[in-house]
């Protein structure tokens, strides 16, 4: 990897979940508030798969802790509920998730913006943030685009 000096350094790299599973390896009594922490959370999921309106209620309790309207978050949820029957569609046309989903997204962004969703995310200086969160509904596009593709 490019070092601050601008050289090139050997160095060891791990994804989110390699960094997880190590931390739960880790015999320390400090990082027992890590592994709590990772139990709580696979436990709310084990609860959302049993009973998936927690999920929308985590969501909610998200996007309110980071500042957003109830107003927005409803509409959220439902450009969610919208984008689900769209990419639903999809699938029963045979189109697969992934590479055609993201093609199909991409034509849609252009459509309404000029720009491709790559585009789109770097004018809005978005690094990891979900493009959709940081759009109000008009924007979105996706209840007009989806109506008119499929009628």
């Amino acid at each position: 990897m490019e070092a601050t000096d601008g050289k090139m350094r050997q160095t060891d790299v791990a994804d989110t979940e390699t960094l997880l599973r190590l931390i739960q390896s880790i015999p320390s009594p400090k990082a027992e508030p890590f592994k709590v922490w990772l139990a709580k959370v696979g436990y709310e999921r084990i609860e959302e798969t049993e009973d998936p309106e927690k999920a929308f209620d985590r969501a909610m309790e998200t996007y309110l802790k980071k500042g957003y309207s109830v107003s927005w978050i409803n509409q959220r949820l439902k450009s969610i509920e919208v984008r689900k029957e769209l990419t639903d569609e999809w699938k029963e046309r045979g189109l697969k998730e992934g590479l055609e989903f993201a093609i199909l997204t991409d034509e849609i962004t252009k459509a309404w913006s000029g720009l491709c969703t790559k585009q789109y995310k770097n004018q809005k200086e978005l690094k990891k943030e979900n493009l959709r969160d940081n759009m109000t509904n008009f924007r979105t596009g996706i209840k007009y685009v989806s109506r008119s593709i499929y009628n």
